[in-house]
Order: structure tokens, then C-alpha cells, then sequence
């Protein structure tokens, strides 16, 4: 009798025993899933957003490329008045230099701001690599604050930045215009140095936002920074 009834018991454990590990090993496979679909969620947030920051980048490009095409044949107009108004040739030309900055087709030089990027500490507990590795997108978010706080030319890693450049991520390392750089990845604007860093470390702004994404950063004021056109190489 007494040991039927342990034998009983033996089953029973067995049962729950089973039973319990059905449901870790459940729970766990369901909690993974959840995991993934989180990542999955978060990668494609991230891709729509900088796919939304280049269509609003390639606008931007057109509308400056359109408005220096504009100015150049208005001072070929005014030139073959043969100096008729000198005073709006002199703005033209002023004009178009300036838009010839911003679209990279002259070489530049002067005091300026330097932002380097990058990867966060590797973290073996990182479910997904690219929650801490830098990609185009935060490339792009600082570009584009230092264009609006009034840079005047900017570089990616001595390449020319311009109307029609374009940043794409591989991995570890981002390609430039066809040409892959692996980090550090260093941003280089020339404009105001005091300017273009309060705008860029302003807390809660562009910077602070990239470190909240574990990604490690370097700025730095320049006295003298030099670019080439986009026409001459790096």
C-alpha cells in the first residue's frame, strides 16, 4: 500500500513538474516574441523618420539648387547690361556666393563647430546591437541643426556636404557619397562656433537626445576650419 502510494506521488510530481516547465518555457517564448516586436516597432519608427528627414532634405536641396540657378542668370543679365546697376549686381553676386557655400560648389574656410560621433560602449546584455552603434539618422539630426542654427558649409569626415549628397548605414560604418567612412564619425560646420554650439548643446537638445540613444560624444569650438569644394575630393 505504502508504496503504491508513492509511486502515486512520483507521478503526480511528474505531472506538475512537466506541467510547470511547459509553462516557463512558454512564458519565456512569449516574452522573447514581445521583445523582438518591440525592436521591430522601434526599427521602423527610426526608418520613417529619417526616411522623412531626407524627402525634407532633397526639398530643401531643390529649392537652393532652383534659387541659385535664378541668381546666376540674373547677374548674366545685369553683366550684359554692361554695369547698368551696379549696386543689385554687387547683391547678386553676394547672393549667389552665398547659396554656392550651401550647395558646396566652392571651397571655404573660417572659425566653426565640431561634433564627433560615436558607438556606445558594447553591451553584452544589448538584445540588439543597433540600439547603441551610430546610423545615418543621427547623422542627419545633427547636420540639420547645425544648418538652421546658420552653418555655412558642413562636412562628414572631410567629405563636402551638398544639395545633393546623400548618407546611407551599413553596419558600423556610413557611406558619404559613395564614400565609407567607419566611426568616429565627425560633423565639421563652419559658421558662428558660439552659435552653433548653443544651439547644438542646448539642454534637451540634438546632442542630449543622441546620448539618451547611448551614443558617445565629442564637440569642440574652432578657431579655423578648412573645406574643400565637393568638386576637389576630401
Amino acid at each position: 500500500m505504502n508504496n503504491k502510494k508513492t509511486n502515486r506521488g512520483k507521478i503526480l510530481l511528474s505531472l506538475v513538474s512537466l506541467t510547470l516547465g511547459f509553462i516557463l518555457a512558454f512564458s519565456y517564448s512569449l516574452s522573447q516574441q514581445r521583445s523582438a516586436e518591440q525592436v521591430d516597432l522601434i526599427t521602423f519608427n527610426q526608418t520613417e523618420e529619417v526616411r522623412e528627414q531626407l524627402i525634407q532634405q532633397k526639398e530643401r536641396n531643390k529649392e537652393l539648387s532652383e534659387e541659385l540657378q535664378a541668381v546666376q542668370t540674373k547677374i548674366r543679365e545685369y553683366e550684359q547690361q554692361a554695369g547698368s546697376n551696379t549696386s543689385s549686381l554687387e547683391e547678386l553676386v553676394k547672393t549667389a556666393e552665398a547659396l554656392r557655400l550651401l550647395t558646396g560648389e566652392v571651397a571655404v574656410k573660417g572659425p566653426g563647430y565640431k561634433v564627433e560621433l560615436q558607438d556606445g560602449e558594447y553591451d553584452p546584455n544589448q538584445v540588439n546591437p543597433n540600439d547603441y552603434i551610430v546610423h545615418e539618422g543621427h547623422v542627419y539630426m545633427v547636420i540639420n541643426e547645425l544648418k538652421i542654427a546658420g552653418a555655412e558649409a558642413i562636412s562628414v569626415n572631410g567629405k563636402r556636404i551638398h544639395e545633393t549628397s546623400y548618407i546611407r548605414c551599413t553596419g558600423p560604418v556610413i557611406t558619404v557619397d559613395g564614400e565609407t567612412f567607419p566611426a568616429p564619425f565627425v560633423i565639421e560646420a563652419i559658421g558662428n562656433p558660439e552659435t552653433l554650439a548653443d544651439a547644438a548643446e542646448l539642454s534637451g537638445g540634438i546632442l542630449d537626445q543622441l546620448r539618451t540613444e547611448q551614443i558617445r560624444i565629442e564637440t569642440q569650438k574652432l578657431s579655423e576650419l578648412v573645406m574643400q569644394s565637393m568638386h576637389s575630393g576630401s
